[in-house]
Order: structure tokens, then C-alpha cells, then sequence
């Protein structure tokens, strides 16, 4: 499809309202929400799922039912504002907590709220930045080449506005269901949210499953195949690596840990055997995979750059349309260079002057590449963490090589990588937007100022969450694993020259190797070997019952498509519920009171029932499964 034949559904002639006060505060609203969910499932799972549509549609139930309004480009300023926080939290949980558990071994003070706030803002500006003179060439002129699936999904969301309310209570309802079930099963611990069972005829292993709402969510929306990819990779570490090395190791000594494994296992049970060798093997196969994917994708990513740069900067027209108008190339140019300098400039920021220009190139090829890979392949795909390790590998070596080590140049790199990681992360987030608006008539540089909004308001609101739910929890904990901020931390201190058990690490990127020969995606996999089984069972479930819906027979298409389409949004508020009490539930740990905290005195109240077993937790996410079907299957058409 041509640009001079695409119209889209809002006319350029036609002006309506866009860029309001009503669209700007629910949007900062919505990307401060979706942007602490994320950050917690993130931290707790390793995965994030996109916010664009959930936005799109709250916002619709918003403005079109509560403020009785009607604007279709209202609602795409929302959720163009409102999908950002998604991303930058992305951006910052791969990175950042790494700071975190260098600062507890260290004994040196965490980075600080505006240290955070800023390089989260930079990454996320210069992404919008680079972007916005590729719209011209990627969006408008490969229109019917470049699908941009996120977008166009979210466009036709937004084009089926006379289901805005309808759809928009399905959200509410996941998100009120799973705010209660957390409520009462971490807050009050009216049941237990881990059910485990050791089995001692096997000595090693273990198995059990996290009865929790976002859980199920993400395995529904992330579908079957993903799941089934996670939960192969936790059953070979369960039920394999870990029983062998329970059987072949029961004398010896294994570094990291300090006794035997004999001693380990009798003193731990399996979760000892996994956190002291299977982690190390997870990362080694997670960082093969991230690997392998940027290899697989650098021709692609040649062409890409290539491509990119022959429309570069197309985006001045001289047309005087509504819907041509992006922001001015010199309004970018001296963005672009304010953010350098304020890198470089800026105490808190630990990056010098070269460590800033690497940022500025780096950031530059990564945030191009990306917006054009998410039109071709998702941003579910784009290889984002394959970028990130590449960066801090290259990073690590350029710095080590011109003789900053230690704790400054650790810092540095992780630095450095944070902001490649939230440049590549919003670039992709705002090619999508701009697909969007591009599809329902939107103006492009309202949508620049808009996507600059929601990444500066996210950047304020991610390091008041990195501090709480750390100050809660603490990071590498079973509650906040931080699986990917944990690999990149573990990859500069190899470069470094850190103690690492590098048989551990080389045997699970083996396994990464072994797994992609075999034509199974890697990441995926080894994120389940590198996470506990208990994360991928409830996530396997929930991609289960979207494959009992796919494959229902006797059914119009149409129909299907909308009762699958419930179940991704329901999920949504799943994801969101559980995420928003993840953080209130944070609040309440630090709260002091006289024996404890507020949390620990709430968790008294209820314990201690019946139910607080391994059975009462399953019963509960039965019934919570069940909730699912009743919202797909058991939803009669109005």
C-alpha cells in the first residue's frame, strides 16, 4: 500500500481533540501504573508483557463512558503516553538493581533517586529522539512493508472505540480480582502464594508452582508455545542437572558453594541445589541466547541500519498537513547534544566524557535498528537483551582496556548499558505509536511530545519503585530474583576479572547452543532453566487454557478471536492488580511498628488457618483459573 493511498480515519483536514489536559494526566497516570507493574513483574518473573493496548482500552472506558467524550486521538495520546512507563521499566529492571547488589557487597551507598530518574530519562529521550527522523521513511513510506503488529493491533483497538466501556470493565475486573487475591495471600498469607513439594526418591529434585495472578496472566498472553519453551527449561534444571548433581557430587565441594553438595542438599533441599549452581548455568545459557539472537539478527540488522540511513531525516516534507508534521530537526539535534553533555556533565551520572560519545554511538545504532526490527518481527522479538550484553561486553573491554576498573568502571558499564538498554526499549515503544497514530490520523509531533512526556514522568516514578521494593525485599531475593540484572552483573565482573564459576556459566551456554541447534528459540528456555520451576508451572497453565480456547471446534472465527482477545485483556488487569499490591505490599514492609513492620503484623492476623497449606494454595489458583474461563467461555454477548 502506497503513502498516496492510505487515508487514515481521521482526515488531515479534520482537527479534533488530541493533546489535552484530560489525555496528558490519565496518560502520566496509566505510564506511572503500568510502568510499576512491569517493574515488579520484571524483577519477579524476568519478563514484561506491552501496556499499548490495556491503555488504549482504559482509556476508552474512560473518556468515553466516564467523561462522556468521543475523540479517537484522545485516546491515542493516552495510551501513546501511558505505553511508555512499560518500557522504560523494561529498560530499567534489565539493568539498574545490578547497581543495588553491588552497593549491599560493597558496603557503598545505592544510586540515588535522581541518579536513577536521570539515566532512566536520558535512555528514554534519546530513543524518542533518534526515532523521530525515521517516521518519514519506516512508518509512512514502507507502510505495506513494515506491519509494525503491536501498532496496527492497537489501532484496530482503538477503531472498535463503541466497545471502549465493555472492554474496558474486563481490565477493571482482572485488576480488582487480582489486587484482592494478592492482597490476601501475600498481605493477609491467608494461603500460601509458593506450593512446593520436595521428593525425596529423587534426590535432587523438586517441583512446585507460585499460585499467583500475573503468573497465569503471562503464560495466557505470552501463549502456548513460550510457555511451553519456560517450563522445558525449569524441568531440565529440576529434573535433571539438579538430581545429577546431587547423585555425582555427594562428596565434593563445588565452588560457588562451601560445603559439600551432600551437606548442601541436607541442609536446603533442592532450592539449596538451585541457587548455588543451576543460577549460574541459567545465566550462561540466557547470555548464549542473547547472543545468538543478535547474531542471527545481524544481517538483518546491517540491512536494517543501512536502510534506515538512506531515509534518515526524511521527515521535513515542506507539506503544511496536520498529520506530516514532526518535531524539527533542530529541536532534535540540540536535544541530542544537551543530552551528551548532561551526561557527561552531571555528577551522579558516573560516566565520563568517553563513556558519554560510547553512549551517544551505541545508542544511536541500537535505537535504529530497533525501530526498524519491531515493524518487521514485534516488539514481543526484538532482541533487546542481546543488544544490552553486547554493549556491556564491548563496554566492559573498552574500559578495562584504557584502565578504568574496579568499582568506577563496573559502575560505568552498568551505566552505560542501562541507557543503551531504555534507548532501545522506547524506540521500539515509539515506532509503535506513531504506527498507531499514523493508522488513526493522529499529529506526529503531538505524539513526540507526548511519548517525551510519558518517558520523563516514568523516569521520575521507576527510582522510587527500584528503591522500595529493594528496601522491601532486597534484590536477588526468591521474592525479587532480578534474573536479568543479576546476568549483566555477572557479565562485567567476568570482564573485569570477577571470581565467577565459569564451568557453571560455559555449561549452561552450551546447553543454549545445543537447544538452538535443535531449532527450540533459546531465550525463552534458558529463562526457564535460569528461574526457579515454580515461575514457569503457573505460566505453562495459563498458556494451556489459551490452547484449549484456540483449539475449541464448532465456533465462528470472529467469535473465537473476541474470546481470546477477553482473555488478553482480563490477563492485563492480572498482571496490573498484582503488580499495584506488589508495591503497596513493598510500602507496608518498610512501615515500622512496634514488633516488626505493617506487613509482618498484617500476615498475622489470618495465618495460621487451614487453609495456609500446600492444598489451600492450589484450591485458590483453581479457582482463579477458573475466573478465566468464566471470562472467555462464560461471557454471553450483550
Amino acid at each position: 500500500m502506497s503513502d498516496n493511498k492510505f487515508k487514515p480515519y481521521i482526515p488531515a483536514e479534520k482537527s479534533l481533540p488530541e493533546f489535552t489536559a484530560t489525555s496528558v494526566i490519565l496518560g502520566v497516570l496509566l505510564a506511572v501504573l503500568f510502568g510499576g507493574a512491569n517493574a515488579y513483574l520484571g524483577l519477579r518473573v524476568g519478563m514484561t508483557v506491552s501496556a499499548s493496548i490495556p491503555a488504549a482500552v482504559i482509556s476508552m472506558g474512560v473518556i468515553r463512558v466516564i467523561l462522556k467524550k468521543d475523540s479517537v486521538l484522545e485516546n491515542n495520546m493516552v495510551q501513546t503516553i501511558g505505553s511508555a512507563g512499560e518500557s522504560v521499566a523494561a529498560g530499567a529492571i534489565f539493568t539498574m538493581p545490578a547497581l543495588f547488589l553491588w552497593a549491599s557487597e560493597w558496603g557503598t551507598s545505592a544510586p540515588s533517586l535522581p541518579e536513577i530518574a536521570i539515566i532512566a530519562a536520558i535512555g528514554g529521550c534519546l530513543g524518542v529522539l533518534f526515532m523521530v527522523p525515521l517516521r518519514k521513511a519506516l512508518i509512512v513510506q514502507e507502510h505495506g512493508t513494515l506491519p509494525y503488529p503491536e501498532g496496527q493491533a492497537c489501532a484496530e483497538v482503538l477503531l472498535a472505540g463503541e466497545e471502549g466501556g465493555d472492554k474496558a470493565g474486563i481490565v477493571f475486573k482482572g485488576l480488582g480480582l487480582a489486587a484482592l487475591y494478592k492482597f490476601v495471600a501475600d498481605g493477609l498469607k491467608l494461603f500460601p502464594s509458593e506450593v512446593h513439594y520436595e521428593i525425596p526418591a529423587y534426590k535432587g529434585s523438586g517441583f512446585g508452582i507460585d499460585v499467583l495472578p500475573a503468573l497465569l496472566g503471562v503464560g495466557y498472553i505470552c501463549g502456548t508455545k513460550i510457555s511451553s519453551y519456560l517450563f522445558a527449561g525449569g524441568v531440565l534444571g529440576w529434573f535433571v542437572l539438579m538430581p545429577l548433581i546431587v547423585l555425582f557430587g555427594q562428596n565434593v565441594t563445588l565452588f560457588p558453594a562451601e560445603v559439600s553438595v551432600a551437606e548442601l542438599y541436607a541442609a536446603g533441599g533442592s532450592f539449596a541445589i538451585w541457587s548455588n549452581y543451576i543460577k549460574y548455568i541459567g545465566a550462561g545459557a540466557v547470555a548464549a541466547g542473547g547472543v545468538i539472537s543478535l547474531i542471527k539478527s545481524l544481517p538483518l540488522i546491517v540491512r536494517t541500519f543501512r536502510d534506515a540511513m538512506k531515509g534518515y531525516g526524511k521527515g521535513n516534507t515542506g507539506s503544511d498537513l496536520r498529520t506530516d508534521k514532526d518535531l524539527s530537526m533542530k529541536f532534535i539535534v540540540i536535544g541530542i547534544v544537551a543530552l551528551a553533555l548532561i551526561i557527561w556533565l552531571v555528577p551522579i551520572v558516573p560516566v565520563n566524557l568517553f563513556s558519554a560519545f560510547l553512549i551517544v554511538i551505541f545508542g544511536f545504532f541500537f535505537a535504529t535498528v530497533s525501530s526498524r526490527m519491531v515493524g518487521l518481527i514485534g516488539s514481543s522479538n526484538n532482541p533487546v537483551s542481546g543488544m544490552t550484553i553486547a554493549t556491556l561486553l564491548i563496554t566492559a573491554m573498552i574500559l578495562k582496556a584504557i584502565g578504568q576498573v574496579g568499582q568506577a568502571g563496573m559502575t560505568a558499564a552498568i551505566a552505560i548499558g542501562s541507557v543503551i538498554c531504555i534507548t532501545a526499549a522506547i524506540a521500539g515503544d515509539t515506532s509503535q505509536d506513531l504506527k498507531t497514530g499514523y493508522i488513526v490520523g493522529a499529529t506526529p509531533w503531538r505524539q513526540q511530545i507526548g511519548e517525551l512526556i510519558g518517558v520523563i514522568a516514568s523516569a521520575i516514578a521507576i527510582g522510587g519503585i527500584l528503591y522500595l521494593l529493594n528496601a522491601a525485599w532486597g534484590y536477588g531475593s526468591t521474592e525479587l530474583p532480578a534474573p536479568q540484572a543479576t546476568l549483566m552483573k555477572m557479565i562485567v565482573e567476568g570482564v573485569m576479572g570477577g571470581n565467577l564459576p565459569w564451568n557453571l556459566v560455559f555449561a549452561g551456554a552450551f546447553i543454549g547452543i545445543v537447544v538452538e541447534v535443535l531449532g527450540i528459540p533459546v531465550l525463552p528456555f534458558a529463562v526457564g532453566l535460569y528461574l526457579p520451576i515454580h515461575l514457569s508451572t503457573p505460566m505453562m497453565i495459563g498458556g494451556l487454557v489459551r490452547l484449549f480456547l484456540e483449539k475449541r471446534k464448532n465456533m465462528d472465527e470472529k467469535a473465537k478471536k473476541d474470546m481470546i482477545d477477553n482473555g488478553v485483556l482480563y490477563c492485563s488487569g492480572l498482571i496490573a492488580g498484582e503488580g499495584l499490591i506488589g508495591i503497596l505490599l513493598a510500602v507496608f514492609a518498610i512501615i515500622p511498628m512496634a514488633d516488626g513492620s505493617l506487613g509482618e503484623f498484617l500476615g498475622t492476623i489470618v495465618s495460621g488457618t487451614p487453609i495456609n497449606s500446600n492444598i489451600g494454595g492450589l484450591v485458590f489458583f483453581a479457582l482463579l483459573t477458573a475466573t478465566l474461563f468464566k471470562v472467555t467461555i462464560g461471557r454471553k454477548k450483550k
